[in-house]
């Protein structure tokens, strides 16, 4: 539940965004077939504008391997110069960097690495001059330093940075070079040196090979979030001391480190002035005690601050209120400030209760709104005259994602990115804004109820999307036997409206509809929002498939987005007694079981639950509390105490004066329910799992095991909480097809 991904957001259960994994376990009942799937790419695909959707209807059966079989992409970069832009493929386990480039935007595959090893490809950044990428293979350390091995490949694995160099036509030229351990590789637009990160020091080395990989810097602290200033010759990052944090710029020239304007809050977020002078950063207030999965709706106040980056002198330039907003809220991005024309500073914040973005000038004053209205702005990119803005919003579509120009100076009008030729049937989500310099158009990444992600190109704003790999899609995918997921609404037990998507079987007549077996899935973060078509996320973009093989299979599946998700506004997200204070969410868990027990298209007694990390969570809390309600549930990596969570996150998280918080945190887990448990369950998860610690699955499976409970289980052995081999999720999503059949009496 608990959840990493390439984002920068918070802790969060399930997906990859936080970093915490999950393992899995094989238990009596439950056979898995090994032998990982193999789909190869094409080395060379064209671009295409023919992306209609295909016809719907009762298509034939599928598996779950052909509905997983699209490869995923993400890491959409664009060059700094010449309007080529860079992406990596996940097809079947097998992750590569391919590239496309103007004219024509044939896309190519520039790395070749094969099998379903479990090793990530992130960080990919383009080097000056578009001569080439940088980027890192390999995950990340848990807390003994072990780098995720889930293939078990006896030689042991590796956290590297690698760069491959591009020729004529954006073609690889020679094999990928390694160039040292580490990761968050930053290449200068400039003098050719990248900067990266190992063991929390600071490396550095050119792309010329004329400098080996060196430690630059001997620091205290952990560093992280490197920017090179505009000119190449200063980086700027930020030095974690544990409580507070400093924003460092090093000078390579006069060879000086300084901090600026140094405090005891956790500064973070650097961006520099176009000139090279100035670095804007965000101030957050110094906090010792963190509340963890609990409502913040307001706190002490963030602010902004710009120092110069000659003297480290620094000054506040704006500063949120009190109420709400006064709690920084991060964009889904990797930058949270834009230095944009006319010496502005654009920053997201929540003063209307809604994540928006503001302008303030350099030199201090009032801020301006530029995206008003409700809904929530979640991926910004600046384009290259620093005029405007592409973000990602579900403006005016709650349920899904699109790209929308906003310009930089207020009262312009904002305008869609994307122009649909037929908005009846082709309902896209789009996300990863990426403008392409010069003003040459924006790429961009897109899916909708039935295509899988793509990356596109949008030439002229606004325009078509230009299709840059549709060929890539197999020929086995069930495109056209997949069903279109409706919006629902429903109340739950305390009178809340909860929305969610509904997946009906298909072949049944609307009239006289016969009753099936259902489903509830419950996503993970809670930081989330599951959409109307494929996610932006590979783990939810994984879970909607499975939604699509559950529907195939003759169940009606509700996916719920119970609050504390996001898309729906700060009350909404900040939901009070949520998660450890107290599971408001159980509410909307019931009247998900109800909603569907009211349908006639439902048997009443076939109503199963199912989800990932706090979707998990909510999975056992709906079997420990409503067993008359939920007759089974498959549980993934779920948080089943928080204290467990809070003890590996929160030091000091035992001492006396956390009684209270403890005690409610286990009144508000499903262990403190589990003598109301009947319903049979099956355990997932990685033992790797850095998201959720494995003794969740140890401690429940012991508990219901003592108390009589059908309880099943599966372990994969040195796995991740985001799955990082494609024939675990395989594995995984047939042991939770085959459970619910049996538990629910599926009829074939």
């Amino acid at each position: 539940m608990l959840n990493e991904a390439r984002h920068h957001r918070g802790r969060v259960i399930g997906g990859r965004r936080v970093g915490w994994i999950v393992a899995l376990t094989v238990g009596a009942g439950v056979t898995l077939a090994a032998g990982p799937a193999r789909v190869a790419l094409e080395e060379s695909v064209p671009a295409r504008t023919d992306i209609s959707v295909p016809a719907r209807g009762a298509g034939p059966g599928f598996t779950i391997e052909q509905v997983l079989s699209a490869p995923f992409p993400s890491e959409l970069v664009a060059a700094p110069t010449g309007g080529a832009i860079a992406w990596v493929f996940d097809s079947v386990g097998a992750r590569n960097i391919w590239v496309a480039a103007p004219p024509t935007y044939a896309a190519h595959r520039v790395t070749a690495y094969t099998g379903d090893d479990g090793q990530v490809i992130t960080d990919v950044r383009w080097i000056s001059g578009a001569r080439g990428l940088v980027y890192v293979r390999g995950g990340n350390a848990n807390g003994r330093g072990e780098i995720a091995n889930p293939a078990l490949i006896p030689t042991g694995v590796e956290q590297a940075v690698w760069t491959v160099a591009l020729g004529p036509g954006m073609r690889a030229i020679g094999a990928p070079r390694r160039l040292g351990e580490g990761h968050s590789p930053a290449a200068s637009l400039s003098g050719g040196r990248i900067a990266f990160v190992e063991k929390d020091q600071i490396w550095w080395t050119t792309i010329d090979e004329r400098t080996a990989a060196a430690q630059l810097l001997h620091t205290r602290g952990k560093a992280s979030t490197l920017r090179w200033s505009p000119d190449g010759v200063r980086l700027a990052f930020v030095s974690d001391r544990g409580a507070h944090s400093f924003i460092g710029v090093y000078d390579l020239s006069a060879r000086a480190l300084t901090y600026l304007a140094p405090s005891v809050d956790r500064d973070g977020d650097p961006t520099w002035s176009p000139d090279g002078h100035r670095v804007a950063f965000v101030r957050r207030p110094a906090r010792t005690r963190s509340s963890v999965f609990g409502a913040q709706r307001v706190g002490q106040p963030w602010s902004i601050w710009i120092a110069d980056v000659a003297t480290g002198i620094g000054r506040g330039v704006w500063r949120a209120g009190d109420g709400r907003g006064s709690v920084f809220r991060e964009l889904d991005d990797a930058d949270q400030l834009f230095w944009a024309t006319g010496d502005h500073i654009v920053f997201p914040w929540e003063h209307d209760g809604w994540e928006h973005l503001y302008s303030v000038a350099a030199a201090g004053g009032d801020a301006t709104p530029l995206t008003p209205g409700d809904y929530e702005v979640e991926q910004v990119a600046l384009t290259s005259d620093r005029a405007a803005l592409i973000v990602s919003s579900n403006r005016n579509d709650l349920e899904r994602r699109h790209l929308w120009r906003v310009p930089v100076t207020a009262g312009s009008s904002v305008e869609r990115v994307v122009l649909d030729p037929d908005d009846t049937t082709r309902r896209d989500i789009e996300w990863s804004p990426t403008p392409l310099p010069d003003g040459n158009g924006v790429a961009l990444l897109f899916s909708n109820s039935a295509t899988p992600a793509l990356p596109g190109v949008v030439k002229e704003t606004p325009g078509p999307i230009v299709d840059l790999a549709r060929s890539v899609v197999p020929a086995s995918f069930p495109l056209s036997s997949l069903v279109e997921p409706q919006e629902v609404t429903f109340t739950a037990a305390d009178g809340m409206e909860i929305h969610g998507q509904i997946f009906l079987p298909p072949g049944d007549d609307p009239a006289h509809p016969s009753p099936h077996p259902a489903v509830v899935f419950f996503h993970g973060g809670s930081r989330r929002e599951m959409l109307l078509g494929w996610h932006y996320m590979q783990y939810y973009y994984n879970a909607y498939g499975m939604n699509q093989y559950l529907a195939s299979r003759g169940y009606v599946v509700l996916s719920v987005n119970y609050r504390s998700g996001i898309g729906y506004g700060l009350n909404f997200r900040e939901a009070l007694n949520y998660g450890a204070t107290g599971g408001s969410e159980y509410s909307d868990v019931v009247g998900a079981g109800l909603f569907l027990r009211g349908r006639g298209d439902v048997d009443p007694a076939r109503i199963g639950a199912w989800g990932g990390s706090y979707g998990g969570y909510l999975t056992a809390l709906a079997l420990a509390r409503s067993s008359d309600l939920y007759a089974a549930g498959v549980d993934w990596h779920g948080v089943h105490d928080w204290n467990l969570e809070f003890d590996a996150m929160i030091p000091g998280w035992d001492t006396e004066r956390d009684l209270q918080a403890r005690r409610l945190a286990y009144s508000s887990s499903p262990m403190s329910s589990t003598a109301a448990w009947r319903s049979p369950v099956l355990l997932i998860q990685g033992d790797d799992d850095r998201n959720v610690v494995f003794d969740q699955t140890v401690q429940l499976t012991e508990d219901l095991r003592a108390r009589g409970v059908h309880v099943e289980t599966l372990v994969f052995p040195d796995e991740e909480h985001d799955f990082l081999q494609h024939r675990h999720w395989v594995e995984a999503y047939r042991a939770t097809a085959e459970f619910l059949d049996r538990m629910l009496g599926k009829k074939e």
